[in-house]
């Protein structure tokens, strides 16, 4: 039997979800999407779609930094999963764990928080 990933958010990933949503309706259906279609089959199923990309400067053995790129998004017509929305989340190899740390679009911000990373990797 395949184990069940659990989730979680950080408060700083809730603020950049709510402030998303508003203009993108459907993000929380989608992220439920996301969840099943791209991370868990990148890690339950050893699946690789090239929707999940690690940052292996900012992994270790006990966690595993990664940014979900293929993101589609029912209010973004027509785009399909290159809406330009990412998703940064750390994934807790031993536990099967997931925290959401940040989601943000292209179009707003080029790359990452890695100050957000660096600080939420400090707090595990």
């Amino acid at each position: 039997m395949k184990r069940k990933i659990e989730y979680s958010e950080t408060p700083a990933f809730l603020r950049d979800l709510k402030k998303l949503s508003k203009r993108f309706p459907s993000l929380d259906d989608d992220l439920a999407i996301a969840k099943k279609n791209a991370i868990e089959l990148f890690h339950r199923e050893k699946i690789d779609t090239n929707a999940v990309f690690e940052l292996s400067h900012m992994c270790s053995n006990d966690v595993r930094i990664c940014k979900l790129k293929k993101f589609a998004c029912r209010s973004l017509k027509g785009r399909g999963v290159r809406s330009g929305i990412r998703i940064i989340y750390a994934f807790y190899p031993l536990t099967y764990h997931i925290v959401f740390i940040q989601i943000y679009i292209k179009s707003n911000r080029e790359r990452e928080d890695e100050k957000r990373i660096i600080t939420f990797l400090k707090k595990e």
